[in-house]
């Protein structure tokens, strides 16, 4: 296979950023686009010249691999879809609205012997990428995740729309147990929580705290990670990391050197690669399940 023959079900916000780098990736082409706004389907279709539906099953027979971008209540029914009649499947985070979905999905994607691979993109972020082989003896991490308020996304409670982003990365770069969660967390401007901060507890002995905030003026994604003589501070947006010595000597502090690029066209990328040629696949299925459980134990205790 030279190329993936991809559909995209789900043309909102995230679905829209697939397309627009679907029209020039060299590894798959976009062969059409799904949603049940007919309207929506129709303009992203012509922009990109490629067949529009209102039903994705519609374009089942014409492609390898599908990209489900819909609200998180239709991400099962729609994958595991696909999967049953052998297409991979990209889903974005989280990947269902339930841990059982989630355990069901992951089977049918083994039995079918097709890739399942979950949206957490910020595990495609150059500067976290630039962390995975400098960690060694994480002891504190402290993580930063506010944004504004929107409302595509108010299906999900904050943990599950923000948070689980950096559960997932956390849970990547510590590869420890989690033994304590405690968790807080306040319902602002609907019905669901919208600010919520976490403490983990890792058997190492290693703590991480989490906050997330979609009700905050501006836009924020940090991360620092203590080690017993340095510690890192990353930013998602500027992807960019500094090593802070903890000698005290600012003349040691360090920017690293790092190649910016889009997350999402390098999520792309790895995904397509996994089909075409068996490429180690980030974010697998397994990870998306992970990354649900524990948001639904923060969650569990912040409602407690």
């Amino acid at each position: 296979m030279d190329k993936v023959k991809v559909g995209i079900i789900g043309v909102g916000y995230l679905g829209t950023q697939h397309a627009r780098i679907l029209s020039y990736l060299e590894e798959a082409e976009l062969i059409g686009v799904a949603d049940i706004d007919f309207k929506k389907a129709m303009v992203i279709g012509n922009r990109h010249g490629v067949k529009y539906y209102d039903n994705y099953e519609k374009m089942l027979d014409e492609i390898d691999a599908g990209i489900v971008a819909t609200p998180t209540s239709e991400h099962f029914a729609i994958s595991m879809k696909l999967l049953k009649k052998g297409k991979s499947v990209l889903v974005e985070k989280p990947i269902t609205e339930t841990v059982e979905q989630a355990e069901k999905l992951v089977a049918a994607a083994d039995k079918n012997g097709r890739i399942l691979q979950i949206g957490h993109l910020e595990r495609f972020n150059p500067a976290v990428e630039a962390l995975e082989d400098l960690i060694s003896e994480p002891k504190f991490i402290e993580v930063q995740r506010l944004g504004s308020f929107s409302a595509r996304s108010l299906d999900i409670d904050v943990v599950l729309d923000l948070m689980i982003h950096d559960l997932d990365i956390i849970m990547a770069l510590i590869k420890d147990e989690v033994k304590v969660i405690r968790s807080s967390g306040i319902h602002v401007l609907s019905d669901k929580i919208d600010i919520a901060n976490a403490r983990l507890e890792f058997a190492s002995g290693c703590i991480a705290t989490l906050t997330a905030s979609r009700v905050h003026q501006g836009k924020v994604r940090k991360l620092r990670i203590f080690e017993p003589t340095s510690y890192y501070s990353i930013d998602y947006i500027d992807q960019e990391v500094k090593v802070f010595p903890l000698n005290g000597r600012q003349t040691d502090i360090k920017t690293l050197k790092i190649k910016k690029e889009e997350p999402l066209k390098k999520e792309l990328q790895n995904f397509f690669r996994c089909i075409i040629d068996g490429k180690k696949r980030k974010v697998t299925g397994e990870e998306g399940l992970r990354a649900l459980k524990l948001a639904y134990s923060v969650l569990s205790e912040a409602e407690a």
